[in-house]
């Protein structure tokens, strides 16, 4: 492992679209390499599906707008264990502009040397602080440690009982498809989970259940007030025919 213990693991590494949450890219890294070690890595397979996407979009909707950024992977948003001036200069090579918060450092850096380099970090420093910057680290937190937490966590993924890397990553991959598949569900349905679904449909039950009632409710009523109508019109109506016989009676008993 990365802190010297060993262990029997592998270093899963996602590549996820911060606008919609989607895994972009899966890699399986060995667990004793650094994580500036495997960004390359991921980085690079990130950008080969997303230049698949948009060339097979291109293909299959020409005059539609694109929905996949036609100029790849323009922005690398990551965690501080990614963090080294090795890193963001590379990344800078790559015409990517990267979004790498710094870790706490004791004192000053000697950049003796290294001028290229001290300039990228002091670029992906000023971007990391502007209110863009931080947006995206929100977005990163949100995004993509629920990909992990879904997968590895709820999804069960966290032990795998495989041997060999080629069989852990195809695991993995199926794994992740089906997470990305949840994702197209819950735009489709609402609902990306079958227990959300099953919430879903005893929420509708209850509100059809609701509606039935409320509406014979309004029927019931509406019958009520039907009924007094009627019986307002109908009651007078006979008082008024028995009306004189009373008064003759009366005037009769009077008189006499």
């Amino acid at each position: 492992m990365k802190d010297g213990r060993t262990h029997l693991a592998h270093k899963a590494e996602h590549a996820v679209d911060l606008d919609t949450g989607a895994v972009v890219a899966v890699t399986l890294q060995a667990a004793d390499q650094g994580d500036t070690a495997t960004l390359d890595e991921t980085l690079c397979d990130a950008g080969i599906a997303v230049s698949g996407l948009a060339g097979r979009e291109a293909e299959l909707r020409p005059e539609d707008t694109p929905r996949v950024n036609v100029n790849g992977i323009e922005e690398l948003v990551t965690d501080k264990g990614y963090h080294s001036g090795a890193v963001v200069q590379r990344v800078k090579h790559y015409e990517v502009r990267s979004y790498i918060p710094e870790k706490l450092q004791k004192g000053r850096r000697n950049w003796q040397g290294k001028a290229e380099e001290q300039r990228a970090v002091y670029a992906n420093r000023r971007r990391v602080r502007g209110s863009y910057g931080k947006s995206l680290l929100r977005r990163r937190g949100e995004m993509v440690e629920r990909s992990f937490a879904h997968c590895y966590e709820t999804g069960g993924m966290r032990r795998c009982h495989l041997r060999g890397r080629e069989n852990i990553l195809k695991r993995q991959l199926v794994h992740v498809g089906a997470f990305n598949l949840s994702l197209v569900l819950r735009k489709m349905l609402g609902a990306g989970t079958p227990r959300e679904l099953r919430n879903r449909f005893g929420m509708l039950i209850v509100r059809i259940f609701l509606l039935l009632w409320h509406g014979n409710g309004q029927n019931h009523s509406c019958r009520s007030r039907v009924a007094a109508s009627v019986a307002k019109y109908v009651v007078p109506s006979r008082t008024r025919g028995r009306r004189p016989s009373c008064r003759k009676s009366a005037s009769c008993t009077t008189g006499s």
